[in-house]
């Protein structure tokens, strides 16, 4: 079965969450993110896109997963959930409906529930369908984090499964870099990038890879269209090695052909930066003070019109649309570092008057005495 912890890790791991639970005084949580349900049972799907929710009770005795048909097998599969519930597609379903009767069962009328309101998979109209179908029979209160806070300190399983990513993430640039030169089609390049971590037995992405070119390379989202590269080109490429789901970004611009001086300053005040977060980036330190250490480089290089209000963020499994994970590393984010935690930090700098770009980045583990940079990369601007 492609369950990739052992029964003790989800153990331990579902113990601390019901730690949790009891703290807050809540009797047990509905779980609408699929991180969580991959976190705490192996459960691995895109279902979540539809109604779907994950009982724990506090005492966690009762796992109960309400999805649908074609999940059925799924989280057999991949899950050690036991207790499956499905709710039939039919006109005017309401599964939240079926999820009270679930509940009814588990004795939770009049009890203090939970819930991952914070969810790709609890959208507002379900949110609201949620609440009306439980209205006087429970107290809801939101608990998105709970979970999301164990999540972020790996234990050592996750970390290996990290390293694996950004090597992953590695094998994908050296392919990127080795076919980058003038002519070269865009498009191949995200071919190779994707196809150096799927032979690698790595995972889809959480989302797209970003592959810009020419004008294209100051966008730090994905966009549809692709292009060949002239003899004089520049090409941001944002990017994440996936592993059981486990991210581990990075993020370069690369030039073809000569960078302009400007280009050259950008990215020297953004190494620059990148080594001052790494100085911040340790135990004890918060990750606001890390975003503080790329500002004040950056600002004294008078580029504080061109950098982001954020530096960074976690990283971990993540599922789509995006694989963004908490805490984000922007001004003042009082969240203490831990050793365990996996954050990208990204020095991204975009001059739209100058038409450059300079976005050097890449995934590093918090250790016991600082941190650790997980990537093998050298930082280089020009490749052609």
């Amino acid at each position: 079965m492609p369950i990739h912890f052992t029964n003790a890790e989800f153990a331990d791991r579902r113990a601390r969450a019901c730690a949790g639970l009891q703290k807050a005084g809540l009797d047990g949580l509905l779980m609408f993110r699929q991180e969580s349900m991959y976190y705490l049972t192996g459960y691995d799907t895109f279902g979540f896109v539809f109604f779907q929710c994950l009982y724990l009770s506090a005492d966690g005795v009762k796992r109960t997963l309400l999805t649908r048909v074609p999940d059925l097998r799924q989280a057999q599969f991949t899950s050690d959930i036991e207790d499956i519930r499905i709710w039939r597609d039919r006109d005017g379903a309401n599964p939240a409906e079926e999820l009270r009767a679930i509940l009814e069962e588990h004795g939770c009328r009049g009890k203090r529930l939970g819930v991952e309101y914070d969810a790709y998979g609890l959208t507002a109209a379900n949110g609201k369908r949620l609440e009306a179908a439980l209205d006087g029979f429970c107290t809801l209160t939101d608990a998105s984090m709970l979970v999301s806070r164990l999540r972020m300190v790996k234990s050592p399983a996750e970390i290996a499964y990290v390293r694996r990513a950004a090597s992953l993430a590695d094998d994908a640039y050296d392919a990127a870099v080795a076919i980058a030169k003038p002519g070269a089609f865009d498009g191949d390049i995200s071919a190779a990038m994707h196809a150096a971590i799927l032979r690698g037995d790595g995972d889809e992405p959480a989302n797209e890879f970003i592959v810009g070119s020419g004008p294209g390379a100051l966008m730090a989202r994905y966009q549809s269209g692709r292009r060949h590269l002239a003899a004089n080109d520049q090409l941001t490429l944002e990017w994440a090695g996936t592993f059981r789901h486990y991210h581990a970004a990075m993020m370069r611009t690369l030039v073809i052909g000569k960078p302009p001086a400007r280009q050259l300053e950008m990215q020297a005040a953004a190494i620059e930066a990148l080594a001052a977060c790494e100085v911040a980036l340790r135990p004890g330190n918060t990750a606001g003070n890390v975003f503080a250490a790329h500002a004040r480089v950056c600002d004294k290089a008078g580029l504080k019109d061109h950098r982001y209000n954020a530096c960074g963020y976690g990283l971990g499994t993540t599922f789509a649309p995006n694989w963004m994970d908490w805490p984000m590393l922007y001004a003042d984010n009082p969240v203490v570092l831990a050793p365990g935690m996996v954050l990208f930090m990204h020095m991204i700098i975009f001059d739209s008057d100058a038409g450059v770009a300079a976005t050097p980045a890449q995934t590093y583990l918090v250790t016991e005495r600082g941190n650790e940079s997980l990537s093998r990369s050298a930082f280089k601007l020009q490749v052609a």
